[in-house]
């Protein structure tokens, strides 16, 4: 029996969080069947032109993506991007921004665990990262190599998030304002995961009205830990909204070793017949 096509729009790789190379990431894509997807890693462009020639090579179609962090008072949304210029100066400009802010905190988040007793240091961080794009998951992953922390969950939910002892905030652009950066590098900004949101129903579909009026296209309906409750709910939201459906695994290997390439835990599917109305939304 053929294997049904499916999609990823959702993966990250050493180019940011992830623990595995843009190659590792699609062989794993090809071997789960996915016939497209998209490399979305934090706030860099930079795994893209390698995405595109190894898919290529291994029959993949491969999207321009990104992930771009944003901030709606104490809320942080992810708004994902796709089929965008991603050579744009502007964009990139950007993008520096964002990185520089993670720069900044980083230091900060490591000194304050350090006064709770760790031994670890930022350059233990960044070599560990080896990419220009650290974040809070490198640093969770040297806690969990020093036996700090059993899993990247455990470093999040005692230390690294908001509210938690070592948390620093960083400065991030609204919502609107990091939608309008894909906007107008032609692409299609979608809100990601939005299970995430700190908001009630109500309250979500007020959010994703605002946004869809300040140029927000999709909503991340098939995700790795959505229920089928949450699935339906969101497929009823882009609906009603007129928003398009998109869905990934969110993929990072080490720091989620539950979630894999094209199946998340496992019930995974993205469906192919959303590719096209995806492409054909890029800059309209």
């Amino acid at each position: 029996m053929a294997q049904a096509r499916r999609l990823d729009l959702h993966l990250h790789t050493t180019h940011s969080d992830g623990s595995f190379s843009v190659r590792e990431v699609l062989t794993r894509a090809q071997q789960a069947h996915v016939t497209a997807l998209a490399v979305t890693d934090h706030d860099t462009v930079a795994g893209i032109p390698e995405a595109l020639s190894i898919g290529q090579e291994l029959g993949i179609e491969v999207l321009p993506g990104i992930e771009i962090s944003s901030r709606q008072g104490d809320t942080e949304l992810h708004i994902l991007g796709y089929c965008f210029d991603w050579r744009r100066p502007e964009l990139l400009s950007h993008l520096t921004g964002l990185r520089r802010s993670r720069h900044e905190r980083n230091p900060q988040i490591v000194e304050r665990l350090r006064a709770l007793g760790m031994d670890l240091t930022y350059e233990e961080v960044r070599t560990l990262a080896g990419t220009e794009s650290v974040g809070r998951p490198h640093i969770a992953r040297v806690l969990m190599e020093k036996g700090y922390v059993t899993s990247a969950k455990d470093a999040f939910d005692r230390f690294l998030a908001n509210g938690k002892a070592a948390f620093i905030p960083r400065e991030l652009p609204d919502p609107a304002t990091a939608v309008g950066w894909i906007l107008a590098a032609g692409g299609v900004p979608v809100l990601a995961h939005p299970t995430w949101v700190r908001e009630s129903r109500d309250g979500l579909v007020r959010l994703c009205r605002q946004l869809k009026e300040q140029g927000l296209k999709g909503v991340e309906v098939h995700y790795s830990t959505h229920k089928h409750s949450d699935t339906a709910e969101y497929l009823q939201l882009a609906r009603t909204l007129d928003l398009l459906v998109t869905g990934g695994s969110d993929f990072h290997g080490v720091t989620k070793p539950d979630i894999e390439v094209g199946i998340g835990r496992g019930g995974l599917r993205v469906p192919a017949e959303l590719l096209e109305p995806l492409k054909k939304a890029a800059g309209s």
